[in-house]
């Protein structure tokens, strides 16, 4: 045998590390904390979930009580702004590392998501705070799905799940389908949006905004510092 043929091959640098799949749906998670701190606790907005936010935008603008308008420009804005830089960002650095790509995203989106946790810790009842809550963590939503967007894993949006119901559903064997290849992933999604939502709720009604929001810049911080550049 050749020594060429049992030379070691080199370790690809773009596998170290969690897992692109497991990385987004611990940021689903996360989603699910972001939009439980924003729909209960500043005013009736998301600032993950955009389809709902239209809709929330629409609500406000005929008037519905509990819903304001302001509120929700200023996320659809400031998500639309975060988008805009991730697709700056992914024009800049998506030809190359994939994991060096998608750490600088996520770790800037921990520092959003951080500083909007020690606003509300420092200034829960100020005037300004819910709008600086609301610019920072839609931001920082904006940036992230333009990053996911452009990384192309296929069922893990981290944000809206409208296709991945319609997906499990139409594909399931009682809609005349078989086993799906990706039905454990859309299902696991699923249960990672609902665990944040829930963990986020409790949280914000016991706890105020402060806490869920730190549990989102942590998790962020951690899948900044483990995440591979392999699905």
């Amino acid at each position: 045998m050749s020594a060429e043929s049992t030379e070691t091959q080199p370790h690809d640098p773009e596998a170290r590390g969690l897992r692109l799949v497991t990385v987004l749906l611990g940021l689903t998670v996360v989603s699910g904390l972001i939009d439980a701190v924003s729909y209960l606790g500043l005013g009736h907005v998301f600032t993950a979930n955009m389809t709902g936010n239209v809709v929330v935008l629409g609500f406000a603008a005929a008037g519905a009580p509990g819903f304001s308008v302001p509120h929700t420009l200023t996320s659809l804005v400031s998500f639309l702004v975060g988008a805009v830089a991730g697709g700056r960002v992914a024009v800049r650095f998506g030809g190359g590392s994939r994991r060096a790509w998608a750490r600088g995203t996520l770790a800037v989106e921990a520092v959003l998501v951080g500083a909007a946790s020690a606003v509300a810790f420092a200034a829960p009842g100020a005037t300004g705070t819910k709008y600086t809550l609301i610019a920072l963590t839609a931001f920082a939503m904006g940036l992230r799905n333009a990053t996911v967007r452009k990384l192309g894993v296929p069922d893990l949006t981290t944000t809206v799940l409208t296709m991945t119901l319609t997906g499990l559903a139409s594909d399931s064997r009682v809609a005349g389908g078989g086993a799906h290849p990706r039905s454990p992933r859309r299902t696991a999604s699923v249960v990672a949006m609902f665990a944040g939502a829930l963990l986020g709720a409790w949280l914000v009604i016991h706890h105020g905004l402060g806490i869920p929001l730190v549990i989102a810049a942590v998790m962020a911080g951690v899948f900044a510092l483990t995440a591979s550049g392999r699905e």
